[in-house]
């Protein structure tokens, strides 16, 4: 006899090594005019069901997801919400590219052969993805990511051990904070990861404590999501290579390229004259893995100029899942592990 107070259906997909639970039953009505107000109520009413979901021993401190919802426009085909080990998120790149691959291949959403738009209601605004499909499958998926620009550059932080760098906030559908690994003596490898969630912790809190961090239109988007550590460009014949590694959340080692940040990179780079409407960023993430990005236009946020960016990458379905609670089990919304 089942008696189990909650079971919700997920599908568990990865973009280069990110994973991405998406969440397709068994969540209460969102209420909420737009998905930021649909973000909210679930926040201030369900956030045991994140922490259920995303959590030890159901997830992990790396697990992302992804809760799908009716479209707030009217052109829509689906809202998201992203969540993660501290909260929520407003874009996510790797989460937008397995999102649309996974609910075209379980067929909630019809395809035909070829490239195929797919209009998705996320937090930090619309974004427009680009699945292309052959044989009935997602090959690759691409997606035009709302504005992005650079806020401030050259922010002084003291560091300890360290004394004073100075890292670039940029605007890539959540606000990260970018800095060269080498300045700190660090590489964009595996081997560095615990001194690298350490000092990405630290400059996210820095940031976070010596200014303000709004977007110019909207209010609800505010503060650093994350850290992220650059490796040295290489010149390409289409544009630039490069490595990178976003530590966000709490700590959260972002095992691909990222999307959002691939986009920040890309309004930094233009903003310093390295790059422009034609060339081809190739951004690999600390295991190697890629995503590609270019500009497609430019426009205005109120004071800001911003580059219109296309991101692209692969995601891979890995299996399905039904997540119970079980009404006496004692940890009901899950725990994390964490040192220091």
């Amino acid at each position: 006899m089942l008696r189990f107070t909650n079971m919700i259906n997920t599908v568990d997909a990865h973009t280069g090594g990110e994973p991405l639970r998406i969440i397709t039953a068994g969540l209460p009505p969102l209420i909420g005019a737009d998905i930021l107000d649909k973000r909210i109520y679930f926040k201030n009413n369900f956030d045991h069901l994140r922490k259920l979901i995303m959590l030890e021993p159901r997830g992990h401190s790396g697990m992302y997801g992804c809760i799908i919802t009716p479209p707030t426009t009217e052109d829509g085909d689906f809202g998201v919400i992203f969540t993660h080990n501290e909260g929520y998120s407003s874009m996510c790149g790797h989460g937008i590219i397995a999102v649309t691959k996974t609910l075209i291949e379980i067929g909630q959403i019809s395809i035909k052969e070829g490239a195929n738009t797919v209009r998705i209601d996320a937090p930090a605004g619309r974004v427009t993805a680009t699945a292309h499909c052959e044989k009935g499958l997602v090959k690759y998926v691409e997606f035009e990511n709302v504005p992005s620009f650079v806020y401030a550059q050259d922010v002084p932080l003291k560091l300890s051990g360290l004394g004073e760098i100075k890292v670039d906030i940029v605007y890539g559908g959540a606000f990260y904070a970018y800095v060269d690994a080498d300045k700190l003596d660090l590489s964009v490898d595996p081997l560095y990861m615990e001194e690298l969630v350490k000092r990405g912790m630290e400059i996210k809190y820095a940031v976070m404590d010596s200014m303000h961090v709004e977007h110019p239109l909207e209010p609800r988007i505010a503060g650093i999501y994350g850290t992220i550590f650059t490796a040295p460009l290489q010149q390409t014949e289409f544009g630039w290579h490069s490595k990178n590694v976003c530590i966000f959340a709490q700590g959260q080692i972002d095992r691909s390229p990222t999307g959002t940040g691939t986009a920040g990179r890309l309004a930094l780079l233009y903003k310093k004259g390295l790059f422009s409407e034609g060339m081809t960023l190739q951004n690999d993430s600390i295991i190697d893995t890629v995503m590609t990005g270019r500009i497609a236009g430019f426009c205005k946020l109120a004071d800001f100029s911003a580059i219109i960016p296309i991101v692209g990458g692969a995601a891979y379905i890995m299996g399905f899942n039904q997540l119970v609670l079980d009404p006496e089990d004692p940890l009901p919304t899950g725990f994390r592990i964490t040192g220091g």
